[in-house]
Order: C-alpha cells, then sequence, then structure tokens
C-alpha cells in the first residue's frame, strides 16, 4: 500500500515551502538589514548636524560637563577622540542616537531620537513577513497540484507495469502527457518494454505447442509399438519411459494453453469432502501416495470445475511426494484447502517469483519436469481461485488454495 507520507505531492510541496521560506527569509533580512543601515547613517548625520548647530551657537561652551544621560561610554569615547562621535543607545525605553565632541575642554552633546524609525523598521517586517507567509500559501498548493499531475501519470505507468507482471500482456500505458518529458518517456519504454516481452513470450507459447504437438504423432505410435512388445524387464523400462515422455507432452501442451489463456472453466456445485477422499484415492493408486492425513474442519459445497480443481490437487499432492517428505497434510477449511509436507521446504526463488518450468528446485536432477506448480498456479487462475506457496515454521512446504465464493463465480 502507498505511503501518503511519501508521496511525490508531499515531498514537493515540503520542499517548496522550505525553499520559498530560505528565500524569503534571506530576501526579508536583506531587506531589514538594509533598511536599518540607511535609518543608522540617517540617525548619525542628524545628531552629528544637531551638534555641529549647537557648538556653532556656543551652547553648553560653560558647562562643566555631560549631562547626566549621556551614555557614559559616548563621554569616554568623546574624550578620547579630538573629532565627533556617534552612540546608538538602546537601553532605555526608546532608542537614541547621541552624538559628542570635546569643545574647550567640554564634553558638547546632541541626541536624535530613534522611535520613529524603530516603529518603522517593525512595519516593515511585520510586512515582509505577511507577505512571504502568502508567497507559500499560494506557491506551495500550486507545486503539489502540479507533483500530483506527475504522481498520477507515474502511478498510473506503475499499475500498468504490475499488471504486466502479472501476466497481463495486453496492458499499456499509452501515449499520456507532452512528448519528450520524463514521465512521457518512462511510459514508452514501459510499453516497449512490454510489446517485446509479448513478443517473446508468443513466440516461445508457440514454440512449446508446436513442440508438444509434433510429439503427440509419434508418440502414439511409439506407445502402441509398446504394447506389441513382449513382456519382459527391458520392456516394463521402455514402457515407463514411453509413459514419462507422454506425460511430459501432454503437459507442455496444457502449459501452452494455460499460457494462451484460451482456457475456460465448467463450475458445478462439488461436495469437497467426498471430492478430496476421491482424488487422494486415485493419485494414491497412480504414485503409491499413502501418506496423506486429512482434515476437515467442515464439509463444504463450492461452485468450481471439478476436473481443473483435481488437477491442481492432485498435482500439488504429487509435488509434495516427490520433493517433500511424509506425513503429507490435506486439510480443508471452508473455501480454503492446504497441503503441507514436512520436507525442505519451497526453495527461495519459487518463494520470491513464483514457479517457473523445469525448474524443481530440488537438488537433484531427474525427479519431475517442473512444470505440477506452474500447471497448478494456471488451473487455480482459470478457476478465479488464489494458490499461495510459503515453508512453514516448523519446517515443510505449505501451498494453500483459496477457492472463490459463489458470489465471485459467473453464472
Amino acid at each position: 500500500m502507498r505511503n501518503p507520507l511519501r508521496s511525490l505531492s508531499l515531498r514537493m510541496a515540503v520542499l517548496s515551502a522550505v525553499a520559498v521560506t530560505v528565500a524569503s527569509g534571506s530576501i526579508g533580512l536583506r531587506i531589514h538589514q538594509t533598511t536599518k543601515s540607511g535609518q543608522l547613517f540617517y540617525g548619525r548625520a542628524s545628531a552629528e548636524s544637531d551638534l555641529a548647530q549647537t557648538i556653532s551657537a556656543g551652547l553648553q561652551s560653560d558647562q562643566a560637563g555631560p549631562a547626566p544621560d549621556v551614555p557614559a561610554q559616548l563621554v569616554a569615547q568623546a574624550q578620547a577622540s579630538t573629532i565627533s562621535v556617534t552612540f546608538y543607545d538602546t537601553s532605555g525605553p526608546s532608542p537614541v542616537m547621541w552624538a559628542a565632541e570635546s569643545f574647550h575642554g567640554t564634553i558638547v552633546t546632541a541626541q536624535y531620537p530613534m522611535a520613529s524609525e524603530q516603529r518603522d523598521l517593525a512595519a516593515l517586517d511585520r510586512r515582509t513577513f505577511y507577505a512571504a507567509a502568502g508567497t507559500v500559501a499560494v506557491l506551495v498548493p500550486l507545486a503539489a497540484l502540479g507533483a500530483e499531475f506527475a504522481g498520477r501519470r507515474l502511478r498510473r505507468a506503475a499499475r500498468i507495469a504490475h499488471r504486466i507482471a502479472a501476466g497481463d500482456l495486453e496492458a499499456r500505458i499509452g501515449p499520456r502527457g507532452r512528448a519528450g518529458d520524463e514521465v512521457h518517456d518512462i511510459s514508452a519504454a514501459v510499453d516497449s518494454m512490454a510489446d517485446s516481452l509479448q513478443r517473446r513470450l508468443r513466440a516461445e507459447q508457440r514454440f512449446t505447442a508446436d513442440v508438444a504437438h509434433e510429439l503427440r504423432t509419434p508418440l502414439a505410435g511409439l506407445v502402441a509399438a509398446t504394447e506389441l512388445l513382449p513382456d519382459g524387464e527391458a520392456t516394463e523400462l521402455v514402457r515407463d519411459r514411453v509413459r514419462a515422455l507422454r506425460s511430459l507432452t501432454e503437459n507442455l501442451l496444457e502449459v501452452s494453453r494455460l499460457d494462451a489463456q484460451v482456457e475456460t472453466a465448467d463450475f458445478v456445485a462439488v461436495p469437497l469432502r467426498e471430492f478430496i477422499i476421491e482424488t487422494v484415492e486415485d493419485t494414491s493408486a497412480t504414485v503409491q501416495l499413502s501418506t496423506v492425513q486429512l482434515g476437515f474442519v467442515d464439509d463444504p459445497v463450492v461452485r468450481t470445475d471439478p476436473r481443473r480443481l483435481d488437477r491442481i490437487l492432485t498435482n500439488l499432492l504429487l509435488n509434495a511426494h516427490r520433493h517433500g517428505a511424509a506425513p503429507i497434510e490435506l486439510t480443508v477449511d471452508g473455501q480454503t484447502l492446504t497441503v503441507r509436507d514436512h520436507g525442505p521446504g519451497f526453495p527461495p526463488d519459487i518463494l520470491a517469483a513464483g514457479p517457473s518450468r523445469f525448474r524443481t528446485g530440488a537438488p537433484e536432477r531427474g525427479r519431475g519436469q517442473g512444470l505440477g506448480l506452474t500447471i497448478a498456479l494456471g488451473q487455480a487462475r482459470v478457476i478465479g481461485a488464489r494458490l499461495e506457496l510459503a515453508n512453514a515454521s516448523d519446517g515443510g512446504a505449505v501451498a494453500r488454495l483459496t477457492l472463490p465464493h459463489a458470489s465471485q463465480i459467473p453464472d
């Protein structure tokens, strides 16, 4: 499931908010510093102008010293300098720009109040903040909206890619958006990959079907010829190999039909208890399967295709018999049928990517053709069932077949 907190729209909105905030803060700080520098320059000039006028008028020349409210730091600077000095005093209720100069041994001072400038600067900071907040409020939704458009196209491409991976070779993204942008390039690449994959798979399916069809005729003659051989150990060996070759050919034909998706199911009411007992007995008669333990939570009646369900269960039991270990357990719980053995379990590649033809996962070769699970999975799709493969926590392979409910089955 997609995490909304990790969506492209949210990331773009957060990134836009951070970028606009940083940019607005930088611009606002620059404006604040520039404006304050101009105010201080004007305050110094005004204070020095008042000081010059005072000295020119000869005022304060008879004073014994500076006024009591004059900052001591200003007095010290004026005594140590031969020219006028200024000092920005913010210790009082309102800021003041002071100017002072030593005139005939007396410290002459002048002041310029900066309260109005301070109010103007605070008002400017507020307006800058409101402008930045408005910019964020406008640009962030626009960025999120633009990212959402791209995100929708990317999510659609991801859905189509998942459909292709699940076997829907006809799925295509199609031309979306303006040619030349990145999402359009990704869509075109996925469609091109799907076309190539479809051509390759269809060529493989045709090859498999052609080989299987071509083998049927000589196999039929070979089966008839083996029946004419005199009984003996060598004859039985030949017949056994011919039966194995015939089974492989029929399996290949079945796989090719399933790959071509031309199979349709015939749904009827099936009592599971009776059906499963017959399937196990038929399988045991074929391969001496005598270690199956049956478990029934209830005795449901389901609507399914009995021939295909028998094929699925037979293949699962044979796979457990060939690659697992006794005892083999077959449990029925409502619509769910579970086949479990006590062997080494399914190999990791089958659990990760699903069963593949001609790959059994067994350490040794020659035990089956690796088509049983592939056929079971294909037949499960035909009847609308879900086949899940897993390993038990205490060892052994688990194949869980969940049949569809009657409401999911067409009349």
